[in-house]
C-alpha cells in the first residue's frame, strides 16, 4: 500500500505540474541571427534550453522556460538571418528592356520574401500561431530595427493581434538580457521608415543609374564593357568621386624646389641638429644670401631655454568608424573582414556591438567588472590589474548614438586564432589603454641664434608610459640632448643650405578613405566597409602593394564625364543631405513620405540631364579606357538625345486599371505596335494598333488637355490606311482627347478608368472600334481587331434585342427600313456591340443594313442612325455605296417639282465644295442636310434628268451595299432591286442553299470575350440557328494578329472542321471578323478600300459580297489563314488575296 500511495503522489504531483505546464503563456522571440538567438537563449536558460529543428536548417529554435512579464512562460527563441524581406519593383519593371530607365523614378515597388529566406518565414508563420506574446531580439540599430519590423509584418499577417515587445541591448552578457527583459519597450516605427526610405531610394536611383549606364556603353564600346555591368549607387559614387579627386590632386601636382639652413653641433659623440625658424624659402638667391652670412658669422648664442613637461594622451573610447580605420592602419585587415570578424566575436559574447557611434561611456556602466575580466590573461592580466589599483578613468569623445555603449571586451578568452585572435586582442588593449593614464615626459627647448637667423631643437626625457605598456599601436620615442644654459655660446660643427621640393599628397588608404566618408557623411558607420568593396568588386578602383586606392579607367571615365555635366554626382553632397534627412526621420522631426518624394524628384532630375548629355560621358569613357566609341550613325539606338535609349518601350500614360505605367511596345518580331501596362502579368491591360501604324514612337511632348501623365504618340501610316482628315505622318494622343486617332486605330478610350465594380465604364465583354477587352487572371487585356467601328455606342443603347431579331418594318433593324424610329425596346446600356450584316436570311426578301464606317471620326453613316458624325469644312467623306453606284443611283426632283436633290431619309442635300488642297480642290458634291445621314454624290457625277419633274420623289440610297432598301414586289422571286431599278443579278455559280436548313448567309462582325456571350449576340442577331464554335487557341492567334504559319496539330483540326460543315449544311462561325475601312487618293477621285480579314467555313465554298454589290465565289476552297481583299472601286473591281488568286 505504501509503494501504491507514492506512486499515486508521484502521478498526481505530475499531472498537476503538466497541467500548469500547458497553462503556460507562450512567447516567440526573434533574433537577427542564429548565433545570436543561440547566445540569449544560452543566457536566459542557464544553459538548459531544447533544441529543434525550424523549416531552414540554418536558424534554429529554442525552448526553454523563462519569468518574464510577471508570468512564467515558455520561450521559443528563433531568428532570422538579416533582413527577411527585398524591396523589388513590381511586374514587368523588373525587366531590364521593359522600361526607359527614368520611369523606375515613379515605379511601383513592393516587398517580398527572397526564395531562400522562405523556410523562414515558413518557421515564423508557423510558431507564432500557438505563442501569446512576440518580442523582437534584433540588432539596436537602423536596420535591427526595420528587420525586426518585417518580423512584426509576417507574424501579424498570421495573428493580427499578438502583442509585440522590443528588447534593447548593446550586448550580449548575462547583465544586459536581463536588463533588457526588465525594460521591455515598443519597436521604433521612425527608425524602421527611415531604413524603408534609403532602400527605396537605393533602390530607385541605383537601378535607374546603372541600367542607363550600363545599357548605353555596352551598346558604344561592345568590345571592351560588351558584358560588364556598370553599377550605380548613390554611396559608392561619391566614394569613387573620393578616389578620383585624390589621384588627379597626386597626377596634377608639379613639384617645387625649396631651400632651408641646417646648423649641427657636436658634444661629446652626441650630435644635435637645430631646425631652421624659417622652415624652408622657394627662393634660391635668398637662401644663399642668408647662409653666405652665416657663414661670416659662424657663431651660436642660446637665448633661450624651456623645460615642461609633457602628456602623450590615450585613446579615446573606441567607435566603428576608429575600429575601421586602425585594423586597416595597424593590423592591416580590410575594413569589411573587420566588420565580418566584430559581427562573430559579438554573436558569441567576446565583445559589445560593434556598430555604434559612441566614443563616451556612461557614467552608470560597470567598468570594474568589465577590466576584473581580463586580469586572466597572463598577456595584458598585470596591466588590468594596475588599472584596478588607480580605477578605471575612460578617456571619453563627444559623440553619441544614445543607443550602444563604445565597443569594448564583455569578457575573456584565449581560444582566437588568426584575424579573429588579432581584433579581439586590439579591442581589449585599446579598452584597457583608454581607461588607464596618459603617458608622462619632460620636454627641453633650446633656442640659439646664428647671424640673426633663429634655429631651435627638442629634447623628450620619458617619466611614466602608462597606457603605452599595454597599447603597443602607437610609439612615443625619447630624444636625448646636451644641457644647455641660456646665454652659452659655441661654434656649429656644420651650417649647410640644403635643397628639396614638395611632394605630392599620397593617395588614399582604406583607412583615409573612411574618414573622409566619415566626414561628409557618406554611407554609416555599418556600411563605409560594403561601399569600398563595391568599388573594389566593380572594378572602379584598385588598390596598390602599399594598400592604398587607385582609380580604375572606367571609374575615372565615368567620374569625369558626370562632373562635366556640371553636376558633381561624385561629390558628397546629394548624399549627405539624404543621411541628414534620414536622421531627422529617425528623431521624428520628419515625415518620411515628404522626404522620399523629394529626394527622387531631385535625383529624377539630375537623371533626365544626365540623360540629354550622355554624350559627355562617351568622350570621358571613350579617353580613359582607349577604345572608340561605335559610330553613333551605325547605332542609332546609342545616339544622344534621351540617353540612347529611345528604342525602348517608352511611358505613353498610367494605366486606368492599375496606375502602372502603360508603355508603346513592338510586338513580336517587331511586326506592329501596342501599348501594354508595365505590371503585367499582374494587370494585363493592353491595346493592340492595327497594322496600318507603320511607326509609332512616344513623342517628348504630353498632351495639354490630358494631363502632365499623358505623352502624345507620332505615328506614321501606310499610304491609303487612314482618311484624307489624319496625315500620314501624325501626332496624336490617345488619352481619350484625340477621337478622331482613336477611331482611326479602332481603340477605346484608354483613359477610362474601372467602375467600382471591378469593370470598366461599360461591360468589358464588348467593346467598340475593334478594341476587345478580355479577362485573364482577373485584368484586362485590350486589343484590336482591325475593325473599324461602324456604328456608336450611343446609338446603340436603344436598340432592342427583338428588333435586332424580328422581321417588323417599323422595329428591325436588319431589314434597313427607312423609318427612323428604331430606338423601341429594351436598351441595352450594359453592352456594347459592333456590327455588320450583309446578305439574306433564308432568301427571305430584305436589304443590307447598316452603313459601313466612312473615316474614323464618324462612328455612324447609316440614315436611320442618330448622332451626328462631325464634317470638317473642306472635308469629302465617301461612303462604298456611293462610290460603287453612282451611275445608277442618281438624285431627281423631290415634291415641290424643283431640282432639289435628296436622299432616302427624305431631307434635302445640300451644295458644298472641296476646300482642301489637292486634286478635287474646287469640285462640288451633295451632301444631306441630315448630319447623321452619309448621302454623298459629287454634282458632276448626277445625271442630266436628275431634276425632273413628278410629285413623287426619288431617293439616293445611302444603303452601303448599293440595294434598293425595300423588297421589289414584282419580282417573283423576291430578289431585290437595285436603285436603278433593274434587278440584282447573282454571280454565275451561286451557291443555291436549302431553305429549311436555315443557313445564315451574313458578314457579322461581333467583338466579344467569350463564347457565351458571342452565342448570345447571335441568338439576338437572327432567330434561325446559328451555331458558334471559337476555338480559343484560333481566336487567340488570330486576334494577335500574327501571321500564322500551319502546324499538323492545326491542320488536322482544320480539317475536323471543315468535315463539321460539310456534314450538318450549316454556316459555322469560327472567329469573329475584322475589317477595316481605308480611304487611297487616286489623284481624281477618293477611293475607298476595304481590308477583309478572317476565317470562314461554308459547305466546302465561300462567298462573300464586295461594297459594289458583286458577289466572289470560291469553289471548294476553305479559307484557314488571315487574307486580305482590297477593293478599288474606280468603276472598276480589282482584288488580290494573300495566296495570289
Amino acid at each position: 500500500m505504501g509503494y501504491i500511495s507514492l506512486i499515486n503522489g508521484v502521478i498526481k504531483r505530475r499531472f498537476s505540474l503538466s497541467v500548469i505546464k500547458s497553462e503556460m503563456v507562450r512567447i516567440i522571440n526573434v533574433a537577427e541571427k542564429n548565433d545570436a538567438a543561440k547566445s540569449i537563449a544560452e543566457i536566459m536558460s542557464g544553459g538548459r534550453y531544447r533544441k529543434r529543428e525550424g523549416f531552414s536548417r540554418f536558424n534554429k529554435i529554442y525552448e526553454f522556460e523563462y519569468n518574464i512579464l510577471n508570468n512564467n512562460c515558455t520561450m521559443t527563441m528563433t531568428s532570422v538571418s538579416g533582413h527577411l524581406l527585398n524591396l523589388e519593383f513590381i511586374g514587368q519593371y523588373k525587366k531590364w528592356y521593359s522600361c526607359n530607365p527614368v520611369a523606375l523614378f515613379d515605379a511601383q515597388v513592393q516587398k517580398y520574401c527572397p526564395e531562400n529566406y522562405v523556410d523562414i518565414k515558413r518557421t515564423l508563420e508557423r510558431e507564432v500561431r500557438g505563442c501569446s506574446y512576440l518580442i523582437i531580439w534584433t540588432d539596436c540599430d537602423r536596420e535591427g530595427e526595420n528587420i525586426g519590423f518585417e518580423v512584426i509584418e509576417v507574424c501579424k499577417a498570421v495573428k493580427h493581434n499578438i502583442p509585440v515587445y522590443r528588447a534593447k541591448f548593446s550586448e550580449i552578457t548575462p547583465e544586459a538580457i536581463a536588463r533588457a527583459c526588465r525594460n521591455l519597450s515598443q519597436a521604433d516605427k521612425n527608425t524602421s521608415d527611415a531604413v524603408d526610405v534609403r532602400m527605396e531610394l537605393d533602390l530607385r536611383i541605383g537601378a535607374a543609374f546603372t541600367r542607363f549606364q550600363t545599357l548605353r556603353l555596352q551598346k558604344l564600346f561592345p568590345s571592351v564593357l560588351g558584358e560588364q555591368l556598370i553599377s550605380y549607387g548613390s554611396c559608392q559614387f561619391p566614394t569613387l568621386g573620393f578616389v578620383v579627386e585624390r589621384y588627379k590632386q597626386v597626377q596634377a601636382f608639379i613639384p617645387e624646389p625649396f631651400w632651408k639652413l641646417k646648423v649641427q653641433h657636436k658634444v661629446e659623440d652626441k650630435a644635435v641638429e637645430f631646425m631652421w625658424k624659417r622652415n624652408r624659402l622657394f627662393d634660391y638667391l635668398s637662401a644663399l644670401a642668408l647662409y653666405e652670412n652665416c657663414i661670416e658669422n659662424p657663431s651660436a648664442s642660446v637665448i633661450d631655454v624651456q623645460s615642461k613637461t609633457k602628456s602623450k594622451w590615450r585613446p579615446q573610447a573606441l567607435d566603428t568608424v576608429e575600429m575601421e580605420k586602425l585594423a586597416s592602419r595597424k593590423l592591416h585587415i580590410s575594413a569589411k573582414e573587420t566588420m565580418q570578424i566584430a559581427e562573430k566575436l559579438y554573436t558569441k559574447g567576446f565583445i559589445s556591438y560593434p556598430r555604434t557611434e559612441t566614443n563616451i561611456f556612461p557614467s552608470e556602466m560597470n567598468l570594474v567588472g568589465l577590466v576584473q575580466q581580463q586580469t586572466q590573461s597572463p598577456v595584458w592580466g598585470d596591466f588590468a590589474n594596475r588599472v584596478l589599483e588607480h580605477g578605471p578613468q575612460p578617456r571619453n569623445g563627444k559623440k553619441t548614438d544614445k543607443a550602444h555603449p563604445p565597443i569594448h571586451p564583455t569578457k575573456y578568452t584565449g581560444n582566437l586564432t588568426g584575424n579573429e585572435e588579432k581584433l579581439y586582442e586590439f579591442i581589449v588593449r585599446h579598452f584597457l589603454a583608454c581607461v588607464s593614464q596618459d603617458a608622462q615626459g619632460f620636454e627641453t627647448t633650446v633656442h640659439i641664434d646664428v647671424a640673426e637667423e633663429k634655429f631651435h631643437v627638442s629634447g623628450l626625457m620619458i617619466i611614466a608610459r602608462n597606457y603605452l605598456d599595454v597599447y603597443p599601436y602607437e610609439k612615443w620615442n625619447a630624444k636625448e640632448i646636451p644641457v644647455y644654459q641660456q646665454g652659452d655660446t659655441f661654434t656649429p660643427c656644420l651650417i649647410e643650405l640644403d635643397g628639396g621640393e614638395t611632394s605630392a599628397p599620397p593617395l588614399l588608404s582604406e583607412a583615409d578613405l573612411i574618414a573622409l566618408m566619415d566626414k561628409h557623411g557618406i554611407g554609416t558607420d555599418a556600411t563605409h566597409a560594403e561601399h569600398i568593396e563595391t568599388i573594389k568588386s566593380r572594378m572602379y578602383v584598385g588598390l596598390r602593394p602599399d594598400g592604398r586606392f587607385v582609380p580604375g579607367q572606367l571609374g575615372m571615365g565615368l567620374v569625369e564625364g558626370y562632373d562635366n555635366m556640371g553636376y558633381e554626382m561624385s561629390k558628397p553632397n546629394l548624399r549627405a543631405e539624404l543621411e541628414a534627412d534620414l536622421k531627422l526621420i529617425c528623431e521624428g522631426k520628419k515625415n518620411k513620405d515628404a522626404v522620399l518624394t523629394a529626394h527622387v524628384q531631385k535625383y529624377k532630375e539630375v537623371f533626365i540631364e544626365a540623360c540629354k548629355q550622355a554624350l559627355k560621358i562617351d568622350q570621358a569613357v571613350a579617353q580613359y579606357i582607349g577604345e572608340d566609341p561605335v559610330s553613333l550613325s551605325e547605332n542609332t539606338d546609342a545616339a544622344a538625345g534621351f540617353g540612347g535609349l529611345e528604342s525602348m518601350p517608352m511611358t505613353v500614360m498610367k494605366c486606368p486599371q492599375c496606375g502602372s505605367d502603360m508603355q508603346l511596345k513592338s510586338k513580336k518580331n517587331n511586326k506592329g505596335y501596342y501599348i501594354g501596362c508595365i505590371g503585367y502579368p499582374t494587370c494585363r491591360k493592353a491595346v493592340w494598333f492595327p497594322d496600318s501604324v507603320v511607326e509609332a514612337r512616344v513623342s517628348d511632348n504630353t498632351c495639354p488637355q490630358c494631363g502632365p501623365d499623358v505623352h502624345r504618340i507620332e505615328f506614321k501610316f501606310k499610304r491609303g490606311s487612314v482618311p484624307p482628315t489624319i496625315p500620314l505622318e501624325y501626332i496624336g494622343c490617345v488619352g481619350g482627347c484625340d477621337k478622331d486617332l482613336e477611331e482611326a486605330l479602332g481603340i477605346d478610350n484608354l483613359a477610362r478608368r474601372p467602375s467600382l465594380n471591378g469593370s470598366s465604364e461599360h461591360d468589358s465583354g464588348f467593346v467598340s472600334g475593334g478594341n476587345r477587352m478580355s479577362q485573364i487572371g482577373g485584368s484586362t487585356r485590350s486589343y484590336s481587331t482591325n475593325v473599324a467601328p461602324i456604328f456608336s455606342e450611343s446609338q446603340m443603347r436603344g436598340y432592342s434585342s427583338q428588333s435586332l431579331a424580328r422581321g417588323n418594318n417599323s422595329q428591325n433593324l436588319l431589314r434597313g427600313n427607312n423609318s427612323q424610329n428604331i430606338s423601341r425596346g429594351k436598351s441595352h446600356e450594359n453592352r456594347k456591340v459592333v456590327s455588320n450584316f450583309q446578305g439574306n436570311i433564308n432568301r427571305t426578301p430584305q436589304s443590307s443594313v447598316l452603313g459601313t464606317s466612312l473615316s474614323p471620326s464618324q462612328s455612324s453613316y447609316n440614315t436611320n442612325m442618330h448622332g451626328s458624325p462631325s464634317v470638317r469644312p473642306g472635308i469629302s467623306r465617301t461612303p462604298l455605296s456611293s462610290v460603287g453606284n453612282t451611275r445608277n443611283n442618281l438624285p431627281v426632283s423631290g415634291n415641290n417639282g424643283s431640282n432639289e436633290t435628296v436622299c432616302n431619309c427624305g431631307n434635302a442635300a445640300v451644295l458644298l465644295t472641296v476646300k482642301k488642297e489637292g486634286p478635287n480642290k474646287g469640285r462640288q458634291f451633295y451632301k444631306c442636310s441630315n448630319s447623321g445621314c452619309n448621302f454623298f454624290l459629287w454634282a458632276d457625277e448626277a445625271p442630266a434628268g436628275s431634276g425632273g419633274s413628278g410629285s413623287q420623289s426619288q431617293t439616293y440610297s445611302s444603303n452601303p451595299r448599293g440595294f434598293q432598301s425595300k423588297q421589289n414586289q414584282g419580282s417573283a422571286e423576291g430578289i431585290p432591286n437595285c436603285n436603278c431599278k433593274q434587278e440584282a443579278r447573282r454571280k454565275k455559280g451561286q451557291t443555291r442553299v436549302d431553305n429549311s436548313m436555315g443557313v445564315l448567309n451574313q458578314e457579322i462582325r461581333v467583338v466579344v470575350s467569350s463564347s457565351g456571350q458571342m452565342k448570345k449576340v447571335a441568338e439576338e442577331i437572327t432567330t434561325k440557328e446559328v451555331e458558334v464554335v471559337i476555338e480559343k487557341e484560333v481566336l487567340k492567334r488570330v486576334a494577335l494578329n500574327e501571321g500564322l504559319q500551319e502546324t499538323e496539330e492545326s491542320l488536322k483540326q482544320r480539317k475536323e472542321e471543315s468535315a463539321v460543315c460539310v456534314e450538318r449544311k450549316r454556316f459555322i462561325w469560327t472567329i469573329d471578323f475584322s475589317i477595316f475601312i481605308w480611304t487611297i487618293d487616286f489623284t481624281e477621285r477618293f477611293i475607298w478600300t476595304r481590308d477583309f480579314t478572317g476565317k470562314i467555313h461554308l459547305d466546302n465554298r465561300f462567298y462573300y459580297k464586295d461594297s459594289s454589290g458583286q458577289e466572289i465565289l470560291l469553289e471548294r476552297f476553305i479559307w484557314t489563314i488571315d487574307f486580305s481583299v482590297k477593293i478599288h472601286l474606280d468603276n472598276r473591281f480589282y482584288w488580290k488575296d494573300s495566296s495570289g488568286q
